[in-house]
């Protein structure tokens, strides 16, 4: 299984920016997919942003014009800009990956990083 190792959360005022970082362990099967959920309190996990090896990119409609996803396929990792936070963006943050293997994909899963934005 691929391990995932998430960073940027953290504490920041309505407004203000955070960078979300996450670095896939090395592997022989190319990553396919990479996105970010999150999961607010007492709601489900939704799909925040996702990005294909080839670029294409998804975004949920609250964070359009506000999130950008990228990636960097050489270093097996994918990043989360976020600008102009507010509070209701506040959650647990998980990186999640699918990785393309004889058979078909394989999905994992981040820890999760907590991103708390203050009004």
């Amino acid at each position: 299984q691929v391990q995932l190792v998430e960073s940027g959360g953290g504490l920041v005022q309505a407004g203000g920016s955070l960078r979300l970082s996450c670095a896939a362990s090395e592997s022989t099967f190319s990553i396919d997919l990479m996105g970010w959920y999150r999961q607010a309190s007492g709601k489900q996990r939704e799909l925040v942003a996702s990005i294909l090896s080839g670029g294409t990119t998804e975004y949920a409609d609250s964070v359009k014009g506000r999130f950008t996803i990228s990636r960097d396929n050489a270093k097996r990792s994918v990043y989360l800009q976020m600008n102009s936070l507010k509070p209701e963006d506040t959650a647990v943050y998980y990186c999640h990956v699918e990785e393309e293997q004889p058979g078909g994909y394989f999905a994992s899963w981040g820890q999760g990083t907590t991103v708390t934005v203050s009004s």
